[in-house]
């Protein structure tokens, strides 16, 4: 018995451990609250359960991550899925496989005290923005729906300075502001803004972040653990918001201010509960959207945009 408990012990000691499978996640941006479900998993643990070893980078320029994936230097990157329509339509090797937040965070900002009351009001105004493209096709159905046209505004490109042009008054509306972000950095900074919620004046819904893969070279087995972990991570936000405040604040002193708190309450309720399930109808109606809106050319089926890789 004796000479079997030494040899189990032995045996024990000197098998090696299989170490956990390293996976590489982008962020769109800066760690901020749109985030909690990944710091939460990787702090709490749930990545480890699920044998993965997550390291989380977040780009000097926003619009690396899909090119990174694309090129095969990360397996997951968070984009948008505004982006993902035209980023698969050029060719690239993309799909969403993961939604994060599963509601539109943009929308049209402007001065609550300013001259803009309604969005027939911005005729003969500026408007700025940071991203060209999608932003022009939101624009476009927004004022269409209250009877302007493009020709009818001045846009200004202010870059990624969103709220600073508008409460510096060099703009009369933002749009591509968030609403759990710039919103509270204007009230912070005491000169409120009131958002006009782009999904509700024409714009079709849609998944806000989302996690994308390389087509050719995703390992399905082990996004799904990912998701996973976020899954569980974000059961324990839902559960336990102070906690989890806690837990992710604690990961930096960045994070640790008025902003990312606010911002914190403000993101919960709009995070994903289910990150594999997909709204097929969402992708099919926002493609045929941009098509109509000759950003795209042609339509592309949902198969080609997204995937719930739970059905595969």
């Amino acid at each position: 018995m004796k000479r079997q408990i030494i040899f189990l012990l032995s045996f024990l000691m000197t098998t090696p451990v299989f170490a956990a499978e390293k996976m590489t996640l982008l962020l769109d941006w800066f760690v901020n609250p749109d985030h909690a479900p990944i710091i939460v998993a990787r702090e709490k643990g749930f990545f480890a359960d699920q044998g993965l070893e997550v390291e989380v980078i977040a780009p000097a320029d926003p619009s690396d991550p899909p090119k990174l994936v694309a090129a095969g230097k990360a397996e997951l990157a968070i984009s948008y899925q505004p982006q993902i329509h035209l980023q698969v339509a050029e060719g690239l090797p993309l799909i969403r496989v993961g939604t994060l937040v599963s509601t539109p965070l943009n929308c049209l900002l402007v001065l609550k005290d300013g001259p803009i009351k309604k969005i027939s009001d911005l005729k003969g105004k500026k408007v700025g923005f940071s991203v060209a493209g999608v932003e022009e096709a939101l624009l476009t159905a927004i004022l269409g729906k209250h009877g302007l046209k493009m020709s009818d505004i001045e846009l200004v490109n202010v870059n990624w300075s969103l709220s600073p042009s508008l409460m510096s008054r060099q703009v009369d509306a933002v749009l591509g502001a968030y609403r759990n972000f710039e919103l509270n950095q204007m009230e912070i900074e005491k000169v409120p803004g009131r958002c006009f919620y782009v999904e509700e004046e024409g714009v079709p819904t849609y998944d806000e972040l989302i996690y994308i893969a390389n087509t050719k070279l995703m390992d399905k087995g082990k996004i799904r653990r990912f998701l996973r972990a976020t899954e569980l991570a974000t059961q324990y936000i839902v559960n336990h918001p102070e906690e989890s405040w806690k837990v992710f604040s604690g990961t930096s002193k960045e994070l640790r201010d008025k902003l990312n708190q606010m911002a914190w309450s403000d993101t919960l309720p709009r995070l994903t509960l289910r990150p594999e399930a997909l709204d097929e109808g969402r992708y099919a109606r926002f493609e045929k959207f941009l098509s109509d809106a000759k950003l795209v050319e042609g339509i592309r089926p949902v198969s080609k945009l997204a995937v719930d890789l739970g059905e595969q």
